[in-house]
């Protein structure tokens, strides 16, 4: 094994451990950091989705062991985004590498600040309890299609505008966990058919991405307030946009 390889899997690992803390998925960081590692952006974005994929996979099969999980509020989600999803990937497959930058780090940006200032407790007095359609299909169809366009998963866009609905963030942050694989795996897929990956990067990346996943649910629902796990991710993601825009825009 390469050093390269072992860096990846390693970057794969902690990175999926620390943003499950937060409960949400790691491409967000992992897609800037394997191209400082040298592997190119069209190759980072579907190996993003696939890391997503797992490490949120891991995560669900400990909701689902722990019972936490709302099926019937994720499947509108899970079917509007597995349509959008390969629409995205499609579309991004053909826009210059410059404009798809400019759009990665204006969504690093947003979802930074999501983390940083949308304060969750302002819906505390009206958590619903119902499962309706309209509104996380529509949530399912942007967070689908912004994750093939981008490679990122699309949980930080399901889980503040759930949280907007009334919705229980205990309860959001399950749900987001279970749709992300189907956006990210389906949006893969359209990439894999347009040639765009590479094996042996999936294979280390998504295993190490699968126990830091699974391991770092476990720990943030038995020792971590996820709200202040996801300030300091927040600040992360923001510093990194800023990063990305110094190298890859500006300079």
């Amino acid at each position: 094994m390469d050093m390269l390889t072992i860096g990846i899997t390693l970057a794969s690992f902690v990175l999926s451990f620390i943003f499950a803390l937060g409960g949400v998925g790691s491409a967000l960081v992992l897609i800037p950091t394997l191209t400082w590692m040298g592997v190119p952006f069209n190759l980072a974005r579907p190996t993003g989705l696939f890391v997503n994929a797992v490490s949120m996979l891991g995560a669900t099969y400990s909701n689902v062991k722990e019972k936490r999980l709302d099926f019937k509020l994720g499947i509108p989600i899970v079917v509007a985004s597995v349509v959008m999803a390969p629409v995205g990937a499609w579309i991004g497959h053909f826009l210059p590498l410059k404009s798809l930058m400019i759009l990665f780090i204006c969504f690093l940006c947003f979802s930074g600040t999501m983390m940083l200032c949308f304060k969750a407790s302002k819906y505390k007095d009206q958590f619903r309890e119902d499962r309706p359609f309209g509104g996380p299909f529509l949530v399912g169809v942007l967070a689908g299609f912004i994750s093939g366009l981008l490679g990122v998963g699309g949980g930080g866009v399901i889980s503040p505008l759930m949280i907007m609905q009334g919705f229980n963030p205990k309860k959001v942050a399950t749900v987001t966990a279970f749709a992300v694989p189907f956006s990210s795996i389906t949006a893969f897929a359209a990439y894999a058919m347009m040639g765009s990956v590479s094996i042996k990067l999936l294979i280390f990346a998504g295993l190490a991405a699968w126990g830091g996943g699974y391991l770092g649910t476990k720990v943030m629902h038995a020792r971590m307030k996820p709200a202040t796990v996801k300030k300091f991710l927040g600040g992360t993601i923001i510093l990194l946009g800023l990063k990305l825009l110094w190298s890859f825009v500006l300079n």
